[in-house]
């Protein structure tokens, strides 16, 4: 006989050892191996493979850091394809794995999908590629510092030096304005080209009641500007709170900060991958 216990110590059931053995081998089969153990396609031609591990890195760094759960994407453009992009099948970004990588052309379709669940918002990250050639890497979150700046009058500005990318300003996408009552989903090319046309030259754009968009130059980069975009959030309602005038980076504090920012970016990077490895060992 097996014994099982609760959390509590107490004895709650006994199983035989065979229906116990039968139970969890059911178990396994109905959660399934993840899609990179089923098939693990192959990554797209010309494609380094650090790539694709910074882009699933990235993914799951947000998820650490909070600023993503169960929703919320990062891609990145192919260098070998300038007009695609890569992006994660659709699924949490803490479960991402090299396996659920897939490329995407110039207007968001699945290059390949193999049958595979893919991001409806898909086209924020498409608009986006085709709008700005300087843009190598999209996150979107929902991140929940973000969106009492997305519903106000209070717009989002640089508390402090980390991110002093925001000093330049922080636009606000919002879908009512062309797109009448919606289900606030970027769900099409036409309403991801109308928030592309919204980010502009910024870094960051808030899509009202809904979450922001974040890009940057890399992969770290975008990470470290969704990251700091939130953290940004968080303390400016807290200097909201103590009132009085609050002292915002100026525009010129924030492009002087942003060059040292481009220096010391990547050692944040690295600690968020050191500490990501060291968690995926200790599991």
């Amino acid at each position: 006989m097996v014994i099982v216990r609760g959390s509590l110590g107490r004895t709650d059931c006994a199983f035989p050892a065979l229906f116990f053995t039968a139970l969890f081998a059911a178990t396994v089969l109905m959660s399934g191996p993840s899609y990179a153990e089923q098939s693990a396609p192959s990554p797209p031609p010309g494609v380094a493979p650090a790539l694709i591990d910074d882009l699933v890195a990235g993914n799951r760094i947000l998820a650490d850091l909070g600023v993503v759960d169960g929703f919320g994407h990062l891609t990145v453009r192919n260098p070998a394809r300038p007009d695609h992009f890569l992006m994660s099948r659709s699924l949490a970004p803490a479960l991402m794995t090299t396996g659920d990588v897939m490329e995407f052309d110039k207007d968001g379709n699945a290059v390949d999908q193999q049958g595979r669940a893919i991001f409806l918002e898909r086209f924020i990250h498409a608009e986006i590629y085709k709008a700005r050639a300087d843009v190598m890497a999209v996150v979107h979150t929902h991140s929940a510092g973000v969106i009492p700046f997305s519903v106000t009058r209070t717009p989002m500005q640089a508390m402090f030096h980390s991110p002093a990318f925001l000093a330049a300003g922080v636009p606000v996408f919002e879908l009512r304005d062309q797109f009448g009552q919606t289900d606030m989903l970027v769900r099409n090319n036409e309403i991801g080209a109308a928030l592309a046309k919204t980010l502009a030259d910024k870094n960051v754009v808030l899509i009202r009641g809904h979450g922001d968009v974040v890009v940057g130059p890399n992969i770290p980069m975008a990470v470290f500007r969704a990251y700091y975009t939130d953290v940004n959030a968080r303390l400016q309602m807290q200097a909201i709170t103590l009132g009085g005038p609050i002292n915002y980076l100026t525009p010129e504090e924030g492009v002087k900060a942003e060059v040292v920012n481009t220096q010391i970016m990547p050692r944040a990077w690295d600690l968020w991958k050191r500490n990501l490895a060291a968690r995926r060992a200790a599991n």
